[in-house]
């Protein structure tokens, strides 16, 4: 049995047994099963499912959000938007570039010859999603992966089990053929169990570092591949010529939304020397405007963090900044709701850091960001591309042809200028070095979850 424990007020908000042998069996022999004559629809007939399900989310979105609140401690008035927002954004954008994407790939003609290649389902794939925006996550692998023909099981995070029980009705709504997607509820040995059964043929997780590793380790003991969206400590430089209040308030909520806990949220800031105290100041400013409490109550901005322990990590991170000489610019007073022991977490700037702190290497997935000042692009770039991470970063600029050339020289899957913790579903989602590997959204997403088949046909 797996316990839903709400970081609202530490209940216990709902409960699910874990799925059992035979259920996995089960399971996975539907999925091959149904894959064989889902395989044979046309994109025009997949869209038409898939965009009921977009509609039974949108007209649950209110409810779907508080529930969403509940189980992570998002407020409610942002929660719904990720259904109405994101995934109705990411799930239509990418049921309508699918046939597009799926069409057979013509080569030069020869004479007395037809060639092409096709673009083939991969046939089950397993998407293991997790709680932090669980509908934002887990509609980038699974609306894509039925478009183009396969059949999907879902495994939810422990923290957000209804996410999963939220797509079985939509689809139910859809009137899916059944087996096409299913949901388990599973542990890690079981989530192991799943990725080594041959039935499966491509696994997209998104997760920790860890949990890439382990995903990663099941993966390599058979020939599929899986795409791994991992961590993040993503930054972002303030050039001199930028305009400082769009910058503090854009990277305010791109530091803050959602608690921190985003692998795309910013985490570390360098803001050239000329306008650093500028934008210090107003940075700190808009933070303390924030309203840190209840989640299910409207005027809350600021919820408690998924648990109490991610709070004692962030909090110890902030701490060992402090004793290296960091400065905190935030008084945790004037957030009462501030609670040691609680996931209830004030945020929090710090300035005098360094990379030789945690807080500005490691991944807080937390409300807090480290700010420091630099000299040059040069100086800016080194730091950016100090780190194991590389999942987005971020320009703030009134230069195009700077931001052009500083990106291109910054190891990151994307480059904001302007802009932060946002994904384009027209754009290719992706990270390098330990953010992970593989795509998804844009037409290059639909690569992974189909193989090609080359015809070589000779005529007469």
């Amino acid at each position: 049995m797996q316990k839903t424990i709400s970081p609202i007020d530490g209940s216990v908000y709902l409960e699910r047994p874990l799925a059992t042998d035979e259920m996995i069996e089960s399971a996975l022999a539907k999925a091959t099963e149904a894959q064989k004559e889902w395989r044979k629809t046309t994109v025009q007939e997949r869209a038409a499912f898939c965009l009921k399900v977009v509609e039974y989310f949108v007209n649950n979105a209110d409810e779907i959000g508080l529930e969403l609140t509940w189980q992570m401690g998002r407020p409610v008035r942002y929660t719904a938007n990720e259904i109405k927002k994101g995934f109705q954004e990411r799930a239509k954008y990418m049921i309508s570039v699918a046939e597009q994407a799926l069409a057979d790939v013509e080569v030069e003609e020869i004479a007395g010859f037809k060639r092409f290649i096709r673009r083939d389902p991969v046939g089950v794939v397993f998407v293991v999603a997790p709680w932090n925006y669980p509908y934002l996550t887990s509609v980038n692998s699974v609306i894509p992966a039925i478009m183009a023909g396969n059949t999907v099981i879902l495994k939810h995070a422990q923290q957000t089990p209804l996410c999963a029980e939220r797509y079985a009705e939509a689809f139910a709504y859809a009137g899916l053929p059944e087996g096409v997607f299913q949901y388990l509820h599973l542990s890690h040995e079981q989530v192991a169990t799943v990725i080594a059964d041959t039935r499966t043929s491509y696994v997209a997780f998104t997760g920790s570092v860890e949990g890439g590793h382990a995903v990663q380790k099941s993966i390599n003991e058979r020939f599929i591949v899986g795409g791994l969206e991992l961590g993040g400590k993503d930054p972002a430089y303030v050039r001199a010529d930028a305009n400082v209040a769009d910058a503090v308030e854009n990277l305010v909520d791109g530091s803050f939304f959602n608690s921190g806990q985003s692998c795309c949220g910013v985490e570390r800031i360098y803001v050239h020397e000329d306008v650093y105290d500028a934008f210090v100041e107003g940075f700190v400013a808009l933070t303390k405007t924030y309203t840190l409490g209840d989640p299910l109550d409207t005027d809350t901005t600021l919820g408690p963090m998924v648990r109490t322990s991610a709070a004692v990590f962030a909090q110890k991170q902030i701490e060992e900044a402090i004793g290296q000489g960091a400065k905190a610019l935030i008084d945790t007073n004037l957030f009462p709701a501030h609670k040691a022991g609680t996931p209830y977490m004030a945020p929090q700037v710090l300035v005098n850091v360094d990379h030789t702190m945690q807080v500005m290497t490691e991944e807080s997935f937390a409300p807090v960001v480290g700010i420091m000042s630099v000299k040059s692009d040069e100086e800016a770039i080194k730091l950016m591309n100090d780190s194991q991470y590389g999942l987005t970063a971020s320009i703030w600029t009134s230069d195009m042809d700077a931001a052009l050339e500083i990106g291109a020289q910054v190891e990151t899957g994307t480059w904001f200028m302007n802009r932060c913790d946002y994904l384009d579903p027209a754009l290719a989602w992706t990270g390098v070095k330990n953010s992970g590997r593989g795509v998804t959204l844009s037409k290059v997403g639909y690569e992974a979850l189909t193989k090609v088949k080359s015809f070589h046909l000779k005529i007469g």
